[in-house]
């Protein structure tokens, strides 16, 4: 079985530390585990790829100049001949995958035009996405590429409810709902950690995260019933320095720690240290994601403390695998953290629920046999 992956969003550093790396990773681990030989098709690969990904042979494409907008656009429009290119160098494929990317539509095409399956991995309305929060260039482009991507693949793999309404609208013909998973390996079971209570945040440090919320929760725990309180940050991005500054006017940096960011491999050792994990998620309407920490902080098994918003309730099973919050209520967060704070048994209990349900339905390796079994190639192994 021969499957190419293919990554073009130049924001992706295949193999760095960001959330997006750490799925596409997860996502190669997972099909060689399924015996298939992979290639990797991206123009960012950076980094050393981990040992047990050796075996992905990279077929690097050319990066984006830097600089101006649109002829950074109209270079990632030009790529999807370089990406047809890469696709016929290869020989026979079994499946072409590809992480959705804006202005790219070449490989689900070539994949549609060589009766090869072809499978689109959609993590966000990306045209959307980036006109809110970043500058889109050649918007009627970036729309006519991602149309002709989602109605080119066979099937589109959308991670939450939202994305999969998203892409019907775009015109994909058949799109399955397929969340972010969990290695279960990488987060072997730990006793509680000594000392005080810890709660825990890890991602990207990004506005819609609203990391405001827990250190303003911090704020109130450590002036009322849990005055030892921390809060660990594992992760970086953007709004560190604003995030710094709001800690020390609620006089709570000395109990916050901030990691940065970290390899994979040693997230799971900073859960450890972790009493509580929190998903503290800004209020919208168009809440799509399919949030890695969740179901790393659950196979961890960590109690899980997550806003209630968007698809969440039905990722959290209130009270029986973690609980959840009004967005942006630092009060509601504060009080959730002192009840489990205070009751290490059922923090334990919760912690313990999650992580039996996330192993047993939310595995990259279930994942990976899923999307397998759709394209046809369940139980086949590399030729």
């Amino acid at each position: 079985m021969r499957i190419a992956y293919v990554c073009t969003d130049p924001g992706i550093p295949v193999f760095g530390t960001k959330g997006a790396s750490i799925h596409v990773q997860e996502m190669l681990r997972a099909f060689l585990a399924h015996g298939a030989e992979v290639a990797l098709i991206t123009p960012r690969a950076e980094g050393t790829p981990p040992a047990d990904l050796a075996a992905v042979t990279l077929h690097p494409l050319p990066p984006l100049p830097k600089g101006d907008g649109d002829l950074r656009a109209a270079a990632a429009l030009a790529q999807n001949g370089l990406v047809h290119a890469a696709l016929d160098g290869l020989g026979p494929l079994d499946l072409v995958y590809e992480r959705h990317a804006l202005h790219a539509h070449g490989a689900m095409e070539w994949a549609q035009g060589r009766a090869c399956p072809g499978i689109l991995e959609v993590n966000a309305p990306l045209i959307e996405e980036q006109a809110r929060h970043r500058s889109l260039s050649l918007p009627r482009e970036a729309e006519d590429s991602a149309r002709r991507a989602m109605r080119a693949a066979e099937i589109v793999a959308a991670v939450s409810p939202a994305v999969a309404a998203h892409c019907s609208h775009m015109g994909a013909p058949r799109v399955e709902v397929v969340p972010n998973g969990v290695t279960p390996d990488r987060f072997p079971e730990r006793p509680a950690p000594d000392g005080p209570f810890t709660i825990g945040f890890l991602g990207g440090l990004r506005p819609w995260h609203d990391v405001d919320t827990a250190i303003a929760a911090l704020a109130l725990l450590r002036a009322g019933r849990v005055p030892d309180a921390r809060l660990l940050i594992v992760g970086d991005g953007p709004e560190r320095p604003r995030l710094e500054d709001l800690a020390r006017d609620l006089g709570v940096a000395e109990a916050i720690e901030l990691t940065g960011a970290l390899p994979p491999d040693q997230v799971p050792a900073q859960l450890a240290r972790m009493h509580v994990g929190t998903a503290p998620y800004a209020a919208r309407q168009d809440f799509y994601f399919s949030p890695l920490k969740l179901h790393e902080y659950m196979a961890a098994g960590l109690a899980v403390v997550a806003s209630r918003v968007g698809h969440l309730p039905q990722m959290i099973d209130e009270g029986r695998t973690g609980l959840l919050t009004p967005p942006g209520d630092a009060a509601a967060l504060a009080d959730a953290l002192a009840g489990l704070a205070a009751d290490p048994v059922r923090r334990a209990d919760l912690g313990r629920r999650a992580r039996a349900h996330v192993l047993a339905h939310h595995s990259w390796h279930g994942v990976a046999a899923r999307l397998l079994s759709w394209a046809g190639l369940a139980g086949r192994a590399a030729a």
